[in-house]
């Protein structure tokens, strides 16, 4: 006898296709800026750069960063609401250091000649970490409006959707930057 198995579907949350979808748009956007520094580095005029060591110490941050989120959407599936705000407390602050970190990085750069006047490649390259800075910028703002309204009495809200939306996110620029670095080594 066989027994018909009823198939589930499984539907993705509306709000995660969105974050999907947005995730494979900024793909987009960076594989067009990467592309057109390497045809603009490629036409002559082609100047090294020695990559500033606080960028080092800023990849060692956000890859923190993202081992934080990890343990505080741990937290917040098990309810331990303290440990929860903790965790979302550091990785806020983790978000915000790293940003300051690529600030003083890109300060050394302009500061050792590399700006956008002294060769097209390096307005590409400003524009690619800017556009990055500008996701971090705003994963980092989410962090900060998700600690705030963990403080809130009024809004108890035990979905984890935003969290993992959340999690999906910071990873996402986790991995970017770790992308962009390498891009920027082999391209120095």
């Amino acid at each position: 006898m066989i027994v018909a198995m009823k198939q589930e579907k499984k539907i993705i949350h509306p709000l995660k296709f969105v974050m999907y979808a947005g995730c494979a748009s900024i793909v987009m956007i960076f594989a067009g800026l990467s592309s057109a520094f390497i045809v603009k580095r490629s036409q002559g005029n082609r100047i090294s750069y020695d990559i500033p060591q606080i960028f080092y110490y800023s990849t060692a941050v956000i890859i923190l960063s993202s081992v934080t989120l990890i343990l505080c959407r741990k937290a917040f599936i098990n309810r331990q609401m303290k440990q929860y705000k903790m965790w979302l407390f550091f990785t806020t602050v983790l978000g915000f250091t790293f940003i300051l970190l690529q600030y003083f990085g890109f300060q050394h750069l302009w500061a050792s000649g590399i700006t956008i006047t002294r060769n097209v490649a390096f307005s590409f390259l400003y524009v690619i970490v800017g556009v990055h800075a500008l996701h971090v910028l705003g994963g980092a703002i989410a962090l900060l409006v998700m600690y705030l309204n963990s403080f809130s009495r009024k809004r108890k809200n035990y979905d984890p959707i935003y969290i993992d939306l959340m999690n999906t996110y910071w990873h996402f620029v986790d991995f970017l930057w770790i992308y962009l670095l390498v891009f920027l080594i082999y391209m120095a």
